[in-house]
């Protein structure tokens, strides 16, 4: 059976830390910018952790690497 190939789309929006937990940018930052709380915009310049079970499914379906 041939390799299979890491999901390109997945590849731009996550990536693993070390510890292997996935993260990824926030929502909600494309515009409208003005209309959004100080603490909103500040927090979302970090980007998030995704929670444990999301993670998971977010490494075994696209960041498998074959």
């Amino acid at each position: 059976m041939p390799k299979l190939k890491t999901h390109s789309g997945s590849k731009k929006r996550f990536r693993l830390t070390a510890s292997g937990k996935v993260k990824c940018g926030a929502a909600g930052k494309r515009h409208g910018m003005r209309k959004r709380s100080q603490k909103m915009k500040r927090e979302a310049r970090q980007g998030l952790i995704l929670f444990k079970a999301d993670g998971e499914n977010i490494v075994k379906h696209f960041l498998r690497q074959h």
